[in-house]
């Protein structure tokens, strides 16, 4: 079996799941091309968090155009010199957020838009998803001090988490690993970390897969 049967890996999880900094550990170790969202650059996202309403669709929009754009550029095109890509977020996750954060009539102009802009992208070999409870991501979201995080509530972390459980236990194409890791450090427990890397070594059937990594 090859080292990485995997070519295009989507590391997704919940706001401050650590998704960016697993991501940057493992192109540390490995010959892998990296794929960061570049969520600071949305001009809308600080009002989106003070008045959800309001700037949701404006948000989800800038999100959908900029997401499309920078895998159809970073993604798309075979690149002999790494063995793999990975990446902070799919594609899916902007359809996942604006099911979350839109009204019933803005997402059926939004899956209009989206549908029109990524059916011809690369999709993940595997998804993998690190699963924390709300209150963890909340912890590591205050952790971070991010100015347009502050306010981030229990209740939107909580509607975000359901609705990626929503479109895993529904969709049947992509291997999906969803890993319990709660209060677990991968950053700092070597063990941890070890074992989230042997995860992305082993190829998966379509379908959704649940891993609990397991202290020494």
């Amino acid at each position: 079996m090859k080292l990485f049967p995997n070519k295009y890996i989507s590391i997704e999880g919940n706001i401050g799941a650590g998704k960016t900094s697993f991501c940057q550990m493992i192109c540390l170790d490995f010959n892998c091309k990296i794929v960061l969202e570049e969520f600071a650059q949305n001009p809308f996202l600080e009002y989106f968090y003070k008045d959800p309403t309001r700037y949701a669709l404006t948000v989800e929009l800038f999100f959908l155009t900029e997401r499309q754009k920078q895998i159809q550029l970073e993604v798309s095109s075979t690149d002999l010199f790494y063995d793999f890509t990975i990446s902070d977020y799919t594609i899916l996750k902007s359809l996942l957020f604006a099911r979350a954060n839109l009204s019933a009539e803005e997402y059926k102009l939004y899956f209009k838009i989206y549908t029109a802009l990524t059916h011809s992208l690369p999709k993940p070999d595997l998804i993998v998803y690190l699963h924390r409870d709300v209150p963890q991501v909340q912890s590591n979201i205050d952790k971070r001090g991010r100015l347009f995080e502050t306010h981030i509530s229990n209740e939107y972390l909580s509607k975000i988490q359901e609705s990626y459980f929503y479109f895993f236990k529904n969709q049947t194409q992509l291997p999906v690993v969803v890993i319990d890791l709660h209060d677990q450090d991968f950053i700092h427990d070597q063990h941890i970390y070890n074992e989230l890397k042997s995860i992305l070594t082993k190829s998966y059937a379509p379908g959704l897969h649940h891993i609990k990594i397991l202290n020494t």
